[in-house]
């Protein structure tokens, strides 16, 4: 995770610097942070920990972050979110909702000849839902990617480094 100042081209800066050293970002997520003019990123980086060590040390260099940290070992509850718009026709749709409804998901849009639901959970429950719609005919999926936090009292990353272990194998997140 990473705290960054809420102003216009932190992002790209930072992008930039894994381009320029040639990391694939898997996924990025930002939003308004609970502290005036800062915005927490959840990033998921894929490599070995020394790799993202290195892109740790990087990050913290670039001019308006304030502060990244490898919460891969922590104890965090991570989440992301997906719209999937899938075909339903009036044979399918009962089946549909059904499968949606296994998965807590919601329906957001009903359409003659769609549906567009609505998931929140971790990567896997929402590759499950994915792989078991595609049977119907998935027409469009916009995820967001993970984004992160630390469970219980923690309110902020913790500075310290420590050695770390991919939650899967080769991707951590920061």
């Amino acid at each position: 995770m990473a705290l960054v100042e809420d102003k216009p081209g932190v992002l790209t800066r930072m992008s930039s610097l894994f381009r320029r050293r040639g990391f694939n970002i898997e996924s990025i997520a930002v939003g308004h942070s609970e502290l005036p003019n800062l915005s927490r990123m959840t990033i998921v980086v894929n490599g070995t920990a020394g790799i993202l060590e290195q892109v740790r040390k990087q990050l913290s260099k670039v001019v308006n972050v304030v502060k990244v940290t490898d919460v891969t070992d922590d104890n965090i509850t991570v989440r992301e979110l997906a719209l999937v718009k899938v075909r339903a026709n009036s044979q399918t749709r009962s089946e549909v909702i059904e499968i949606a409804d296994i998965f807590r998901a919601s329906i957001v849009d009903v359409a003659t000849d769609s549906l567009t639901i609505e998931i929140t959970g971790d990567e896997d429950k929402v590759d499950s839902l994915l792989n078991l719609l595609r049977g119907f005919g998935v027409k469009e999926v916009a995820r967001t990617g993970c984004i992160a936090m630390l469970r219980g009292a923690a309110s902020q990353p913790r500075p310290e480094e420590k050695p770390s272990r991919a939650r899967k194998e080769g991707y951590r997140l920061l």
